[in-house]
């Protein structure tokens, strides 16, 4: 995969940032945006599938962009298929810290030292070319004023700025209530942008952590080969707790 063509994280992430403040919108669900953007975009360049609701390596070829193609070697080892709900809720937070320093390497974005209430350093960030930024938004806008049905890069897009809460930020107020419900629908156009997003929803109301309904626990310890919790992956951080004061961030 060469470098002409943005990935579906970065034009997410660009379609979050507020160019007014430096932020981005939804920080929190955000990251798991971005952790569902990534199999979006190894499924378009064909390294990945879906199984019903599980994600299957089908091509483990490196894709040549560095951060896919660690989500792709993560989901290798994995052996099995994956559910969606369980790669995307699991510890491969802290994407959007990881791609806005991405995009700064990139000469996408750059950031800007300040300090919150005058003691706290942060890092906010700014696009340097607000025409990347347009063209994106307007390929939405497009899909949603048309009716016409959109690419799948771009109603995947539309899916996950949906089930990250940003129809709100791009769409604001009562007048952009039917181009919020007109991007919610988009979401049936692309079946690995949908099964992604509903992932990503599932994940925010609970889903994600819930096991599947069985036999009733009793307290045993798990046999020999019971799965036990996730461990971070190696190079990929953690996302802060709520309540962390992180030194650089963009909210």
């Amino acid at each position: 995969m060469g470098r002409s063509r943005r990935t579906l994280p970065e034009e997410l992430l660009l379609l979050a940032l507020d160019p007014a403040t430096g932020t981005t919108a939804q920080p929190q669900s955000l990251d798991l945006g971005l952790a569902g953007a990534q199999l979006v975009e190894l499924a378009l360049a064909g390294r990945i599938a879906p199984d019903g609701d599980r994600i299957a390596v089908v091509v483990p070829r490196p894709t040549g962009d560095p951060t896919l193609d660690c989500a792709l070697e993560l989901l290798r080892r994995r052996g099995a298929p994956v559910r969606a709900v369980h790669w995307i809720g699991g510890p491969r937070l802290g994407l959007r810290q990881v791609y806005l320093t991405h995009l700064e390497r990139c000469g996408m974005v750059a950031a800007v030292p300040g300090q919150m209430c005058g003691v706290l350093p942060t890092t906010r960030y700014q696009a340097t070319d607000n025409e990347i930024s347009r063209e994106i938004r307007a390929r939405l806008d497009s899909a949603i004023r048309t009716g016409v049905p959109p690419d799948p890069r771009t109603a995947a897009l539309a899916a996950l700025a949906h089930a990250v809460g940003l129809g709100k930020h791009l769409y604001p107020g009562n007048e952009g209530r039917s181009s919020r419900s007109r991007l919610r629908d988009l979401i049936r156009h692309d079946p690995m942008g949908g099964l992604v997003a509903h992932a990503v929803m599932d994940v925010q109301n609970g889903a994600g952590a819930q096991p599947r309904r069985g036999p009733a626990t009793t307290g045993r310890q798990p046999g020999p080969g019971a799965r036990t919790a996730p461990q971070p992956a190696r190079g990929v951080p953690m996302q802060p707790h709520h309540g962390s004061m992180a030194r650089a961030v963009a909210h």
